[in-house]
């Protein structure tokens, strides 16, 4: 009974230390830093490139590719607490994301019924920040498409930096990478293509395919 009082001990004491290496290196609180570590250690995520993305300037969409549970929780573990969620239907009622929905406020949404909601435009002028997370798909449907052309409205209206985000997977042993690019306005990833005829949906889709390390597209989605 001692020996396993003792190994209960010793395993807290390893998560409490690698908890506040997480809370010094991130500048995340330590509730965060406490539900992120084991999975910093599980999957081997490297997440240096988060700091970039956390001192981006409000009003601030981290727009971030959805490939499993893993990327909001991830999510809501590094970015700042006073970050507003976007989930979608499934991942609000995860009971695998329950400890992590604490960390932060969370709205669930349905993909395929998605409008410009004046509430998060306003939010976000308001010097906010949200996280959008976007189906997984490098060349979506007419239905999935959808929330692309919401993100990228809401961004144009609050005049907001977006910044994508996606979780790269490395090698044959389980390992993910942060990465992120620099934050940029709707208006700017317009101008930046050189095309006047560039919808605001097709230059937010294009800076996410530019995230996953491909070139991005140069035709009308």
């Amino acid at each position: 009974m001692i020996l396993i009082i003792e190994f209960v001990l010793l395993v807290l004491a390893v998560w409490a230390v690698m908890a506040g290496i997480v809370q010094y290196r991130r500048g995340v609180s330590f509730h965060q830093a406490a539900l992120h570590a084991p999975l910093k250690l599980l999957f081997r995520i490297s997440d240096r490139e988060i700091d970039a993305a956390r001192k981006a300037d409000t009003p601030v969409i981290y727009a971030v590719w959805h490939q499993s549970s893993l990327d909001p929780a991830t999510m809501l573990a590094l970015l700042p607490d006073d970050t507003l969620h976007i989930l979608d239907e499934a991942s609000a009622k995860s009971p695998f994301l329950e400890p992590w929905r604490a960390l932060a406020r969370t709205i669930a949404f349905n993909a395929h019924h998605v409008f410009v909601s004046r509430r998060l435009v306003r939010r976000l002028k308001g010097n906010g920040r949200l996280a959008v997370y976007m189906p997984d798909e490098t060349e979506p449907d007419t239905k999935a498409f959808r929330l692309f052309r919401a993100v990228a409205r809401i961004a144009l209206k609050a005049e907001a930096h977006v910044v994508p985000v996606y979780m790269e997977r490395r090698g044959l042993v389980p390992a993910r990478h942060v990465r992120t690019l620099p934050p940029m306005t709707i208006e700017a990833l317009i101008a930046r293509s050189g095309r006047e005829d560039m919808r605001a949906s097709e230059a937010l889709f294009g800076r996410m395919i530019e995230v996953r390390g491909a070139p991005a597209p140069t035709s009308e989605a």
